[in-house]
């Protein structure tokens, strides 16, 4: 694993679940940040360095993408699919992380480059058990693209 911390932008419109994920993530003791948008729109804005997210050293380009799938504005179904098409953002990995458990939902993701799908787990200790899967899997054994 890399020295320098991984960038990962979670994409989620749930406090609670933007609460949670963080401290999962912090319990996992991943070499990671966390970002936190709450909509697609959101999203798109970091990405493409619009409106408060012009600084690059505040908001660094992510190596990961977690991606709720149920969001207001821009739903991330939407976002997904104007990622994976801006030849910019293609490169970044990006987890379905959402309460969806729909046949159609993974289907479709897939087919549109999720690299991944993972329904959240209710309990904390699942979603625990999830961020140290996808941090033992994304930040220690793949290699991610730099940013």
């Amino acid at each position: 694993m890399s020295a320098n911390p991984v960038t990962i932008l979670l994409a989620e419109d749930d406090p609670d679940d933007q609460y949670l994920i963080n401290e999962a993530l912090d319990e996992s003791q991943l070499n990671a940040r966390l970002y936190v948008v709450s909509d697609g729109e959101e999203l798109l804005d970091y990405l493409k360095r619009q409106g408060k997210y012009q600084d690059s050293q505040k908001w660094p380009m992510p190596n990961l993408i977690l991606l709720d799938l149920n969001m207001p504005l821009k739903d991330g179904r939407e976002a997904l699919r104007e990622i994976k098409a801006d030849p910019a953002f293609q490169h970044i990995p990006v987890i379905a992380l959402t309460t969806s458990q729909a046949e159609k939902d993974v289907v479709d993701t897939y087919q549109n480059g999720v690299s991944g799908f993972i329904t959240k787990p209710v309990e904390f200790s699942g979603l625990r058990e999830v961020m140290k899967t996808i941090g033992l899997y994304w930040l220690n054994t793949a290699r991610l693209p730099p940013d």
